[in-house]
C-alpha cells in the first residue's frame, strides 16, 4: 500500500496542514476547533484529541456552500453568517483510533465547511472541525479515505 498523506490539526494555532508522506506541508488551512474546548465525553460539544483516520468522504460533487442535514446535500445554499451553525459544502468523517477518542464516530465529528466563516481561526465550533468552504472543497479533492488525522493542543 502507498504512502498516505497525513492531516495535522493544532488547535492551539486553530491551524490545520495536509502533509506529504515526507512531511512536506502541501497545503495549510485556518479552522475553527471547540468552543468548549476539548475533550471525548458524549454531548460535550468538545473538539477530541489523538490520532484519528477519515472514514468516510461526503459531498463530492455539490456546490460549495451546499447545506447538509444528517450527512444529506438538501439542494439549498447557504449564505455567510448566522447562528446556526450548518454544516456546508463536504464532509470528513473521523473515525478515532485511540482508546480515549473510540467514540468520535459516533458523537458525528466531522471536518466540514461553515456559513460562519468569520469565526475561522477562532475557537467556536460545536466539536467538529470548521473551514472555510473552498478550502473544505480544495481538502476533500486533495485526501482519500483511510487517511491518518492527528489532532493536538
Amino acid at each position: 500500500m502507498p504512502d498516505l498523506l497525513k492531516i495535522l490539526v493544532d488547535v492551539t494555532r486553530q491551524r490545520c496542514e495536509l502533509l506529504s508522506p515526507s512531511g512536506a506541508v502541501l497545503a495549510s488551512y485556518p479552522v475553527s476547533t471547540s468552543r468548549f474546548g476539548v475533550g471525548t465525553e458524549e454531548g460535550s460539544y468538545r473538539t477530541p484529541l489523538g490520532n484519528f483516520i477519515i472514514s468516510k468522504k461526503i459531498g463530492g460533487g455539490e456546490l460549495p456552500w451546499t447545506i447538509f442535514k444528517s450527512r444529506i446535500p438538501t439542494g439549498t445554499r447557504a449564505r455567510q453568517g448566522g447562528e446556526e451553525d450548518l454544516i456546508l459544502s463536504r464532509i470528513l468523517w473521523l473515525d478515532g483510533l485511540d482508546p480515549e477518542n473510540s467514540n468520535t464516530h459516533d458523537r458525528y465529528i466531522y471536518f466540514h465547511g461553515t456559513n460562519q466563516e468569520e469565526l475561522i481561526g477562532l475557537s467556536e465550533s460545536h466539536g467538529c472541525i470548521r473551514l472555510r468552504n473552498l478550502d473544505i472543497v480544495d481538502l476533500y479533492d486533495r485526501i482519500q479515505i483511510g487517511i491518518q488525522v492527528s489532532i493536538f493542543l
